[in-house]
């Protein structure tokens, strides 16, 4: 599971991905917090955490060429939890006026729970969604069809990159 956050969405703002090395250390650092400092940002961490799961996942896939390993974001779904957890001004702009107002206004940038869930459905179940790629909603988009992020974020199609989120993150689950 991931997100759009990973390439970064325009439109609201939100910036793609970027790491000076995508080393192990950083990938590590993003996990345990240590790589934002005391700049830490909600929505940025968010994303790159996001990346660092991708980028394991993809490691895995080849790793593992036999089983199936999808990445595919949910998109921007309401009706979730998902906004329980932030502090309550951010809770009440996404859940009262984001939610159903700005994002249906904006196109293509908010569904329905039923269709978050029919992309993770669909991606285990169907044979068009191949193993080893990040599906989500198109670029600069939150919700619609959904495509290979590769196609427009070429940092996913690093080996180098995937491998080192793979070590980073089995420094944690040894």
């Amino acid at each position: 599971m991931s997100a759009e956050a990973v390439p970064g969405v325009k439109s609201l703002g939100m910036k793609p991905v970027t790491m000076a090395t995508s080393s192990v250390d950083e990938f590590a650092g993003v996990l345990n917090g240590t790589y934002f400092g005391d700049k830490f940002d909600l929505t940025q961490a968010y994303g790159y955490v996001k990346y660092a799961g991708t980028m394991w996942t993809l490691a895995m896939a080849r790793k593992y060429p036999d089983l199936k390993f999808v990445v595919m974001s949910p998109g921007n779904t309401k009706g979730t939890g998902a906004p329980d957890s932030l502090p309550a001004p951010m809770r009440f702009m996404l859940k009262y006026i984001m939610m159903p107002i700005v994002f249906p206004l904006l196109g293509e940038m908010v569904h329905s729970l039923e269709v978050g869930v029919k992309r993770f459905a669909d991606g285990v179940s169907e044979d068009r969604y191949k193993s080893g790629v990040f599906y989500a909603s198109k670029e600069d988009k939150l919700s619609g069809d959904v495509v290979d992020q590769s196609t427009f974020y070429t940092d996913l199609k690093n080996i180098n990159y995937q491998d080192n989120a793979y070590e980073a993150i089995h420094r944690f689950i040894k």
